[in-house]
This record gives structure tokens, sequence and C-alpha cells, in this order.
């Protein structure tokens, strides 16, 4: 079972706000639009408050592969990855919070909270590795369909409707495969039923 990674609202995310505000509310938050870079140096953390961060690599054959996703409440910085190069880019436009890791030192509190994240952080990872396990890129979408829906879905009466918009090619970069693959079988999964789309433009899984 994977665990459901903190989203507006959670009590995780609300205990992360509640510690931000109080102990940094004279800070501003830095907005970035959709599909911007983020810039990251060391010693310094990103703290995601609002939207949804996609973080990815690229190899020597200039393909991309997709790293992760990281909602409200959680942290990302070059130093919480080996991977190199290592990219972050806003999915959607993003409020987010720089700290420094010796502010972090120093609040327990907020310590312990992004441990928490830190540690959902590594079971999506763990999950996303489990994907490839799969042989059948099928398999791998449809898995990879329901990882977002408990990861940033919302249970509706016509489905769990699917937070964050992708791409065609963001989840040909996450499964290793191609574009035209993954809008193949997109039409198959909506041919059964077990897809669709709003009028938002948000995937609906199941009913």
């Amino acid at each position: 079972m994977i665990v459901s990674a903190p989203v507006q609202g959670s009590p995780a995310f609300q205990r992360i706000r509640q510690i931000l505000e109080t102990t940094y509310k004279e800070r501003n938050l830095v907005r970035v639009p959709a599909g911007q870079v983020i810039p990251q140096a060391p010693d310094e953390v990103w703290i995601v408050c609002r939207g949804v961060v996609s973080l990815s690599t690229t190899y020597e054959s200039g393909d991309e592969a997709l790293l992760g996703l990281v909602g409200p409440g959680m942290p990302f910085g070059r130093d919480l990855s080996l991977v190199d190069p290592y990219y972050a880019a806003a999915l959607t436009p993003v409020d987010l919070m720089r700290l420094k890791w010796v502010e972090i030192e120093q609040s327990p509190n907020l310590g312990r909270e992004l441990m928490r994240a830190v540690s959902q952080r590594l079971r999506q990872s763990e999950a996303l590795l489990a994907l490839a396990g799969q042989r059948r890129v099928e398999d791998r979408l449809r898995e990879f369909l329901g990882l977002l829906g408990q990861e940033f879905g919302i249970v509706t009466p016509q489905g769990t409707r699917i937070g964050v918009r992708l791409t065609h090619q963001h989840l040909a970069n996450a499964l290793g495969t191609t574009r035209v693959t993954v809008t193949r079988l997109l039409g198959q999964f909506k041919q059964e039923g077990w897809l669709r789309v709003d009028t938002e433009r948000h995937m609906l899984l199941g009913r």
C-alpha cells in the first residue's frame, strides 16, 4: 500500500505550515510559474507551500527521466539527492519557501516534520522503482496513474480525480517509453471505462 503524500489541508501539511508561519512569518514566499526551472544551491532546501514540482534528470543520450513529484509540505533540493544532473521545475504554479540547512537545524519541530516528509519522498521513490519491474508498459502506466491518484487524487462520485496534469511526454519519461505508446494506451484505458478526462483536462480513474 502506498501512503498518500501530504496535500494542502492534510494534517501533515497543516503542521508544517503552522511551524513556517510562526517561525518565518516575515519571509516572503517565492512564486514560480508553471514550466519554469527552479534554481538550486548547496546548503539550501525548498519547501513546497502550494502546487507541484517535478524532479528529473537527463541521460547522455538527451532522454529525460522523472525522479519524483513534490507536493505541498514536501522538501526538495540538490543536497537531498545524489543524482547529477538534478532538475526541479514547476509543474503547476507554485509557492515555495527557501531555507538554509542551519535554519532547519535550529528548529527541532520543523526538522522532525521535514524528516517525515523526506520519508514519504523515499516511499514514493521506491514505488517508482517498483514500476520498473513491470515488463508490460500497459501495466506500468496503469500502476503509475494509480500512484498519482493516491498521491495527488481527490475522491469524487465520478472517480478519483488526479489533481495534477501531466502531458503524455511527462508520462512517457516517467515510464521509459514513447509518447506514442502512452497516447495509445490512454485511449485504450478510456475505451475500457477505467480512465476519463473532465472538462478541466484532469484525469479521472475508475468509479
